[in-house]
């Protein structure tokens, strides 16, 4: 039976994208299931025939580098890890590529780094470069330059899953679509047999709370989990966005969700849609500092959805300038907010605390009354 929420959303959808986990494409033995690639790969042909663009976010290159390499476990070296993602990801790409190209589609390769969505002239060029290749008709598979990144290979989250949403949100798709070895979020521990994937979420601050077993956490081969996936969700519904968790290694998954089956757990959006420049400043840009505010100032941002003057701010940390992503936060340090700061870090640790017809007392000038502007500013889920 037919999902009428699912019918509505799937109907309107023309940009999705689908992020796909190592465990989805590997074996037991950790190599590429070049099999399961090519399914995947028919079923993104079939929806780009039907009129939608697709961007595929894909986990894998590790795992295809050790199978090419004869490796049996995965190395704990760096440089030997670097190494292998660089072998693996030619051997995924041609993968992906072979099953495209029997339908008369291409592959498109896009490697990213934390920087690449940072820097935001970088965002705005990595979305041209998607755009574009919608147009010709192209399919891109977007992942992690594992092989120039440090951090990421040595860290245990879904950084893929994250990478997945942030891709969501830079080019405003409707759908992501988070395929895992698990069927979706369960209401219990997935091996207990009292336990049942939960269709959908209307609340996902709830289910993070209520969420107690990271189901891929004694997997080897895979750095996700249900965590990271919930975290990507929480990313991409609060830009006004949903996203599905299903079982990547159902055959025909993606046809059937965009035919509004029930599959795995949908994730509703947690409101209206938001700009793609908020979106960078909310949800992918990282804070260069962080700014501790009072409780009227709190009020005033949460609540009113106002701009964020000197006289609230408690403590300036950090060392900014002026245009970069600082986090606005309560007495606590509890996140509430992120936006673009108009003063850099020395200026406001002149100015805190101190209202703003004091500024060009303290400064000499006063180019903003306001430290954080609304329009620059995004009120983040608490």
């Amino acid at each position: 039976m037919l999902d009428p929420v699912r019918q509505e959303i799937v109907t309107n959808v023309d940009t999705i994208v689908v992020k796909v986990g190592t465990r989805v494409l590997t074996r037991d033995d950790g190599t590429l299931d070049t099999e399961r690639v090519e399914a995947i790969g028919h079923e993104l042909v079939r929806l780009v025939d039907d009129g939608r663009r697709v961007a595929l976010v894909s986990s894998g290159a590790v795992g295809a580098g050790m199978g090419r390499l004869g490796l049996t476990s995965r190395p704990s070296d760096l440089a030997q890890l670097q190494s292998v993602a660089s072998v693996g990801q030619s051997r995924l790409i041609e993968a992906y590529n072979r099953a495209l190209e029997t339908h008369g589609r291409h592959a498109a390769q896009i490697l990213l780094t934390a920087d690449d969505l940072n820097d935001r002239t970088r965002y705005l060029n990595v979305r041209n470069t998607i755009l574009a290749l919608f147009r010709y008709g192209a399919i891109p598979i977007i992942n992690e330059n594992d092989t120039v990144r440090v951090d990421e290979l040595q860290r245990n989250v879904g950084d893929n899953d994250q990478l997945a949403a942030m891709v969501t949100n830079l080019i405003r798709a409707p759908l992501l679509v988070l395929l895992s070895d698990v069927a979706g979020l369960y209401n219990g521990p997935p091996g207990d047999s009292d336990s049942s994937v939960i269709p959908v979420v209307n609340d996902l601050n709830q289910a993070i709370h209520q969420f107690i077993c990271d189901t891929n956490e004694s997997n080897a081969w895979s750095k996700g989990g249900m965590r990271s996936k919930l975290e990507a969700a929480q990313i991409a519904t609060a830009a006004g966005e949903n996203v599905i968790i299903a079982d990547g290694r159902q055959p025909g998954v993606l046809t059937q969700i965009l035919q509004a089956e029930p599959l795995g757990t949908l994730f509703l959006a947690q409101g209206p849609a938001i700009t793609s420049k908020k979106r960078w400043i909310g949800f992918t840009a990282q804070p260069a500092g962080q700014l501790q505010l009072d409780a009227g100032a709190v009020r005033a941002i949460v609540e009113r959805r106002r701009s964020l003057l000197a006289i609230g701010v408690l403590t300036v940390i950090g060392q900014f300038a002026k245009g970069d992503v600082v986090t606005l936060a309560d007495e606590y340090g509890c996140e509430l907010a992120r936006g673009l700061i108009n003063y850099h870090a020395e200026e406001m640790r002149k100015i805190a605390g101190h209202p703003s017809d004091q500024i060009v007392q303290l400064l000499g000038h006063c180019p903003y009354e306001e430290v954080v502007h609304r329009d620059n500013l995004v009120a983040l889920a608490r």
